[in-house]
């Protein structure tokens, strides 16, 4: 991972994603790499995940790890253990994962769309309807969001706040107004092909920055730019806002996050005789009789 990141920095953000995409959608089973059969579309295929990448990166490690120790390590902890590692080779903590997940067989492309939280719903909803039911709570969701200091975002995710927000013909007035024109310079309406840096200056550092950018009203998202209407997650986020802007060492959100990181990673995971470790990624095991 540390060659792979070195030369090709832009993969550890959408490396990090991917881990969240699978835990959210049925546990962390590596639903997310199988690929489509014949009339039967995977996850992969659904809106939500059509922008990740890094699935290469994933089956290159597979098959190092098949080639010393075949049929031991799951896709699903390669996930939680990559996830780790591009969190470290980006300057952030380092945590101890779990490991001993097994490999799902089943992956259905609206299963993603049902279970990942949009960016376009507000925080207070995205908690309730997808990080509860998961045991994930308000401090895992400010938390985990704190992940998007790494990586880029499609303008698409985000249009809507700058041309169009609720309908309403004009900018999401929680946008801070100064920004509005910078993010238009970069997203002409329709745009669904240019990124957008998430943490401006330091999207390929993992530390606190990002929450000065929520703090100031330049989230891009509406999922992230809401917390601060909620009083716990506002303190949260205006006191890691503050850690970044001094130029302190976040120890408290690396904590939390390698805490939170643990937590998720145990979401509805197979263990025992649950499902299996798949040879290859992106498809299930052939069974013989």
């Amino acid at each position: 991972m540390t060659r792979i990141i070195s030369h090709v920095p832009s993969l550890a953000g959408p490396l990090l994603r991917m881990h969240f995409h699978d835990c959210f959608v049925n546990g962390c089973d590596a639903s997310i790499l199988l690929d489509s059969l014949p009339g039967l579309p995977s996850e992969k295929e659904s809106i939500p995940n059509l922008s990740l990448r890094g699935f290469g990166t994933i089956d290159l490690v597979k098959a190092k790890l098949e080639q010393a120790c075949p049929g031991v390590v799951s896709c699903a902890d390669i996930l939680a253990l990559v996830a780790r590692d591009v969190v470290v080779l980006t300057h952030g903590p380092y945590w101890d994962v779990p490991t001993g997940r097994r490999d799902g067989m089943i992956s259905v492309k609206d299963d993603a769309l049902s279970n990942l939280p949009p960016p376009f719903f507000d925080a207070t909803r995205n908690l309730y309807q997808f990080f509860i039911p998961k045991g994930l709570d308000a401090k895992d969701q400010v938390v985990l969001l704190g992940g998007h200091t790494l990586g880029t975002s499609h303008c698409s995710s985000f249009s809507d706040r700058l041309y169009n927000f609720s309908g309403t013909l004009m900018p999401d007035p929680s946008l801070d107004r100064q920004y509005v024109p910078r993010l238009k310079t970069k997203c002409a309406p329709g745009d669904t092909r240019t990124l957008v840096e998430m943490d401006p200056g330091s999207f390929r550092t993992f530390d606190a920055s990002y929450y000065r950018h929520v703090a100031k009203g330049r989230a891009l998202f509406t999922s992230d730019e809401t917390l601060m209407l909620d009083p716990f997650a506002r303190d949260y986020v205006l006191r890691q806002a503050g850690v970044a802007s001094d130029g302190r060492y976040p120890a408290e959100f690396f904590a939390d996050f390698a805490a939170s990181m643990v937590k998720m990673g145990n979401v509805q995971v197979l263990t025992g005789a649950h499902g299996q470790v798949r040879r290859r990624c992106g498809a299930v095991n052939q069974m013989y009789i």
